[in-house]
């Protein structure tokens, strides 16, 4: 937390393509170095490579990949009388935005051997489909949070 002041919450300008501010924040997450034109062209060829194999728009391919990689719940550590409890909390709707970009780029970055445009069509293929390794991280998150019910008494 900052010691001075309240922090501003900056608002991302909608791309140009989509006019999306959540692709445009997937491509800043996705840029490298500065290299934002790289990220744009790497976010656009994989969406439109996605969409050609789901047979659907790029900007639905890209909804329905981040409405299923979002997660609703998730633990945070409580620390009470010297024991530290995992205790589950919803997700803020910024948090749970900023986790499934997160994870969807992590996990194409995972997949080696390939173009970055073709990992990253892949896992928003897979996402949209609901499997892939950020749909799976989604669901380990839920069944962490399920797992740790008894404790959310804890919330605060």
């Amino acid at each position: 937390m900052p010691r001075k002041g309240h922090v501003k919450i900056r608002i991302t300008p909608p791309d140009a393509v989509y006019s999306n501010a959540s692709i445009a924040k997937f491509i800043n997450c996705l840029m490298l170095d500065g290299k934002k034109s790289v990220a744009e062209g790497i976010m656009y060829g994989a969406l439109d490579l996605a969409a050609s194999r789901l047979n659907i728009e790029p900007a639905e391919v890209y909804e329905k990949a981040m409405a299923n990689v979002r997660p609703q719940i998730e633990v945070r550590p409580r620390r009470v009388g010297g024991a530290t409890y995992q205790v589950p909390v919803e997700v803020r709707p910024e948090r749970a935005q900023a986790l499934a970009i997160r994870w969807i780029i992590q996990y194409s970055r995972s997949r080696k051997g390939i173009p970055m445009l073709e990992r990253l069509a892949r896992e928003l293929t897979d996402a949209c489909k609901g499997e892939g390794g950020s749909v799976k991280k989604r669901e380990d998150t839920h069944r962490m949070a399920e797992a740790n019910k008894a404790f959310a008494h804890y919330r605060w």
